[in-house]
């Protein structure tokens, strides 16, 4: 069985950091490019970051660049978004994906998908 699941969301502070962590089982993620994603209430899904397979690649959404750090350890089969200055704007569902297309910033290109984890910025 296939499946992503997202753990270290959380109510925070603005000015606080959070990692978020992405588990994989049932596929091996050093094979596949990977991506977070967020969702707020009433607005559309949209691109965070990604990275390709073996990390050499990353790509950013214009409003997280500088704050969040895409990374992963293939060997835990694991991926991880280290958000540090914090806004109430970051506040979201924050989704991992993956696929074995290339690395690119729209939702449908991505097959895998995590159930997601809450991160709530008060400010």
């Amino acid at each position: 069985q296939v499946q992503l699941v997202e753990s270290g969301g959380g109510l925070v502070q603005a000015g606080d950091s959070l990692r978020l962590s992405c588990a994989a089982s049932g596929l091996t993620l050093s094979r596949l490019n990977t991506a977070w994603f967020r969702q707020a209430p009433g607005k559309e899904r949209e691109f965070v970051a990604a990275n390709v397979w073996n990390g050499g690649s990353t790509a950013y959404a214009d409003s997280v660049k500088g704050r969040f750090t895409i990374s992963r350890d293939n060997a835990k089969n694991t991926v991880f978004l280290q958000m540090i200055s914090l806004i109430s704007e970051d506040t979201a569902v924050y989704y991992c994906a993956a696929s074995a297309t290339p690395l690119n910033q729209e939702p449908s290109r991505y097959r895998y998908w995590g159930q997601g984890t809450q991160v709530t910025v008060s400010s």
